[in-house]
């Protein structure tokens, strides 16, 4: 089909390339060949009058007229998935869709069990594709590459809705025969033990949320540990004088079978607030509602 002269399939070549900046990616991401995406960029290039992508080094960078180009072609795509792709009805007792969530590991551990089993009594044909949080979910979110994100509030999108899920704040871990650390955590014990911290392929900040406090006040800590991982952190304590901070929940769940101690944090850390949030485009799908009722409701149980 054409409009105005361009194949409108080729947007969604466009969409890839604009989004990759790199031929090979874009054509794993369009089930294409190489051949083929290249062919699809040449075409591209001819209609827009305009080279698009150029080489820079290793890597493809996009033009003046490329940058300009990434919203609208997203914004139409987006558009025509949600207004003409998207069922009209929905039936949880026969839906079979994959949903993707952009999840923490520390929302993997307190939230997705219990909305797993809310989903697979009403909906047990629904598939759920847990993804780890990005670098930058905002962006995950615009492409369409994911129906959910389950994010700390200071990170959402502000042009997505959202809905507020439930608040946490953090404690202290050590190991009970910690030799420092008796009776109470004061400041100083706290900036002198060594810290067992969680650390992320994409430097991430949204799991690690006392790690950015920290330094925004100049705090210190000395990291002896870093895995990527929050919720081994209370296993890792243990045996050492080492200290980790970490979400409250999981703190108290691996207290019931670890021999650790929790300790408030001496320097007070604001409480975190969770949230849900989802594309604009997307707010009249009635599947995304029913999940999006269904993961407020796991979360007031959480």
């Amino acid at each position: 089909m054409r409009f105005n002269k361009l194949d409108l399939n080729l947007l969604v070549a466009l969409n890839a390339l604009l989004t990759e900046r790199n031929i090979s990616r874009a054509a794993e991401k369009l089930y294409l060949s190489q051949p083929a995406t290249s062919g699809a960029l040449s075409r591209l290039r001819a209609y827009f009058n305009d080279e698009l992508l150029v080489p820079s080094g290793r890597q493809l960078m996009l033009t003046q007229r490329a940058k300009e180009l990434v919203d609208p072609v997203r914004e139409v795509l987006m558009r025509i998935d949600t207004t003409i792709a998207a069922q009209p009805q929905f039936d949880p007792a026969t839906e079979s869709r994959v949903f993707t969530l952009l999840v923490s590991d520390y929302t993997s551990t307190v939230l997705i069990p219990t909305l797993l089993a809310e989903l697979y009594r009403e909906a047990p044909n629904l598939r759920i594709r847990l993804r780890n949080q990005a670098e930058r979910p905002d962006e995950v979110l615009e492409q369409g590459e994911a129906d959910f994100l389950v994010i700390p509030s200071q990170y959402l999108a502000k042009d997505h809705p959202s809905a507020a899920l439930f608040e946490e704040d953090y404690l202290c871990v050590t190991w009970e025969g910690n030799s420092r650390v008796k009776e109470r955590l004061t400041f100083d014990d706290y900036l002198a033990c060594g810290h067992v911290i969680a650390t992320f392929e994409h430097t991430n900040p949204l799991s690690t949320f006392d790690g950015w406090f920290m330094e925004s006040f100049d705090v210190k800590r000395r990291v002896e540990v870093t895995a990527p991982t929050l919720s081994a952190l209370p296993s890792m304590v243990i045996g050492t004088d080492r200290i980790a901070t970490v979400h409250r929940r999981i703190a108290l769940r691996a207290q019931a079978t670890l021999p650790i101690k929790v300790w408030e944090p001496p320097p007070r850390i604001p409480r975190l607030v969770q949230m849900l949030q989802w594309h604009k485009h997307r707010s009249n799908d009635p599947a995304i509602r029913w999940i999006r009722d269904k993961i407020v409701t796991a979360a007031a149980g959480v």
